[in-house]
């Protein structure tokens, strides 16, 4: 299945602009469905004549009307008559009769959906008739905020210009309040009385200035007066992004739109949400964030000044076998290192792996072993892994980085070092490979007694998985070593 908006390019909606304001109703109209109790789908028209559904949404307050998929459906016809109307001109269209051809009666709407002045598709509102009952209070309000949404929908003016993110903001069952063009309460649903209640607002919210009230009971003031604000905003036909009120005991999510169709009475519609055991958790999650991160940082510390004794040491051995070994040691602790580092400045427990390494080969230059000869360059990326693979890893590419640079060019011989990273799906290739002197005759891996490539091979076939291979690479000239990882997981962006 094609995204939304390769389906809406496809049809009408054809310019960047009109194709964002489709996505942005899309996103936000959850919140017309469960107000309306209906069920929405979008159609745009297509060269042939026909009409195309694009998207579909079920209200979570109804029983729906529409239980099979109509995305990717197209209709002509007497069917797509009502869309023919809406789109040419611009107006709302209401069945006549009811649809008695599905498994429940409905009753259909069909509203344009109009951007800048041009109505780039249509929606259709889907009403169960099967479902029999007096309206109360709380459904005739829902489905008069409706009806003003759809009126604004047709005008243009919803959804917001800004995309909201959907999943975080509150709901129609949350709690709903709806004002007059004043500022006060003219309704408010039992939930949002009770969240209202938590922050400390005693007794009925109807006929109070909900400006000054919610002003009034945050415990913060700052945060409070941002709040209030926001809901005056609305009153005057901004939309403001969702914001906490902190009360004494509770946290409340608010979400303030502008209700302003057309000919019709201004208004605002208030959404709010107990968020208290949500915001507890995410203040938990931050200190635990901080609290890793902290042990990452000091866990570096540690570890540099354990390097930094070693290269103290190593300054006063006389024996260049033993003053080699503990260089040795201190580029290996500083590699470990480097990846605490990185962990300590991410707040999730994820290296970029190739930020590593780009600060792992300047440091080839710094050993008096190696000198300055060695060029070295990256090609290919590796991306993000997780800590456990990324550790093992960085230090075994450096391991190689240091042998090629250390027995590829004898007697100061200059040369190139390349470090190539390749992903074929899930699994991971790093290749080091010099054009120096070539591996000696008779070279066997597996027999070697080097420390260095007994290192490499312990932790990517012991710790990672993988395997390790040493060749002459396709030239004939140099020594390539291949590190495989299978499955190492795909880099994320």
């Amino acid at each position: 299945m094609s995204s939304l908006s390769e389906r809406l390019t496809r049809g009408s909606a054809s310019s960047p602009s009109q194709v964002d304001h489709a996505r942005r109703l899309v996103a936000d109209w959850q919140l017309l469905a469960d107000l309306a109790f209906a069920d929405l789908t979008l159609w745009v028209p297509l060269r042939s004549g026909s009409w195309w559904c694009v998207a579909q949404v079920r209200p979570l307050t109804a029983p729906t009307s529409r239980p099979e998929d109509l995305v990717g459906a197209e209709v002509d016809g007497l069917t797509a008559a009502p869309f023919v109307v809406a789109h040419t001109e611009g107006r709302p269209v209401t069945e006549g009769e009811p649809d008695w051809s599905g498994p429940v009666p409905r009753r259909r709407e069909v509203i344009p959906v109009r951007h800048d002045g041009v109505v780039v598709a249509v929606l259709a509102k889907d009403t169960n008739l099967a479902v029999t009952r007096s309206p109360s209070t709380l459904e005739l309000t829902y489905l008069d905020i409706a009806a003003d949404l759809c009126l604004m929908v047709s005008a243009g003016t919803f959804p917001p210009q800004k995309l909201l993110d959907a999943e975080l903001a509150p709901r129609v069952g949350d709690g709903l309040v709806r004002l007059d063009a004043d500022g006060r309460v003219v309704y408010a649903s039992p939930n949002a009385l009770s969240a209202y209640r938590r922050i400390g607002v005693p007794g009925d919210l109807v006929g109070t200035d909900l400006v000054a009230v919610t002003r009034a009971v945050a415990a913060d003031r700052v945060a409070g007066e941002a709040v209030a604000s926001g809901i005056a905003a609305a009153g005057t036909g901004r939309f403001p992004d969702p914001m906490d009120v902190e009360g004494a005991s509770a946290t409340m999510l608010v979400r303030a739109l502008p209700l302003q169709p057309p000919g019709g009475p201004a208004g605002t519609l208030v959404l709010v949400r107990d968020v208290t055991d949500v915001r507890r958790r995410d203040r938990a999650l931050l200190t635990k964030d901080a609290t890793i991160r902290e042990i990452h940082h000091r866990v570096k510390n540690n570890l540099q000044t354990v390097a930094a004794l070693l290269r103290l040491q190593a300054r006063r051995m006389t024996e260049p076998a033993a003053r080699a070994a503990l260089e040795e040691s201190v580029r290996r602790v500083a590699s470990i290192a480097l990846v605490h580092d990185t962990l300590a400045g991410s707040r999730e427990d994820v290296v970029v792996v190739d930020e590593v390494l780009d600060r792992v080969l300047p440091m080839l230059g710094d050993l008096a072993s190696i000198g300055p000869v060695a060029r070295t360059r990256r090609t290919g990326t590796i991306g993000e892994l997780p800590a456990a693979t990324a550790t093992p890893l960085v230090m075994a590419v450096t391991e190689l980085l240091h042998n090629a640079a250390e027995h590829a060019f004898p007697d100061g011989e200059s040369g190139c070092i390349e470090l190539v990273a390749e992903r074929d799906g899930d699994d991971l290739v790093v290749r080091v490979r010099d054009d120096g002197r070539g591996l000696p005759d008779g070279f066997d891996l597996s027999a070697t007694d080097g420390l260095g490539l007994q290192i490499v091979r312990t932790l990517v076939v012991g710790e990672l998985g993988g395997s390790l291979a040493m060749r002459t690479p396709e030239g004939g000239r140099g020594t390539e070593a291949v590190l495989a990882l299978p499955g190492a997981g795909r880099p994320r962006r």
